[in-house]
């Protein structure tokens, strides 16, 4: 019965706010979808493919030629370009989420204003359920971006000490 009565109040939710809250929690499931395949992709992907470089780098002989410098050149570049997928199309969601509030803004301005139009200033019903549609979006996307933010932030952070982290592992030869 309890889910059921949460059911309702998204819905609930949903209606007051407009369509465009469908939309923000659409861009927000998919923030946070690809939040959660870094998280997984660091814990167990990036270990076993920086472990599997680390052998291949100690297993080399020559690690002072040309030909080492480069190779550990493209090493280096293939697992930080791996560490960086998708961390921009993560911040650009969360920069995508407080611009659908807005949209959801003007959208709820619209109805105000085309219930001042028909009825007059008298109808406060009909505004206030404009007003509603104009600020539930806003506080939406702000919250979706605020916490999809905080993530970013960190996963920016891991990605730039993680990589020099590789390159710093990965002992480079003079000749």
């Amino acid at each position: 019965m309890l889910e059921f009565e949460a059911l309702w109040a998204v819905r609930d939710f949903v209606e007051r706010g407009g369509n465009v809250l469908l939309v923000i929690a659409f861009a927000t499931a998919v923030m946070w979808t690809l939040v959660y395949e870094r998280y997984w992709y660091f814990r167990t992907q990036h270990r076993d493919e920086f472990q599997r470089i680390l052998k291949l780098w100690g297993a080399r002989a020559d690690k002072t030629s040309w030909n080492a410098h480069q190779l550990r050149r493209m090493w280096i570049s293939r697992l930080q370009l791996k560490l960086r997928e998708r961390i921009s199309l993560i911040q650009t969601c969360v920069k995508l989420c407080p611009l659908l509030g807005l949209l959801g803004t003007v959208t709820g301005m619209i109805e105000v204003f085309d219930v001042m139009a028909i009825s007059g200033s008298g109808n406060a019903r009909g505004m206030a359920a404009g007003v509603a549609k104009a600020t539930l979006p806003t506080m939406a996307g702000m919250v979706a971006a605020i916490s999809g933010m905080l993530f970013s932030v960190q996963l920016k952070r891991f990605v730039d000490d993680e990589s020099g982290r590789v390159e710093d592992s990965l002992e480079v030869g003079h000749a």
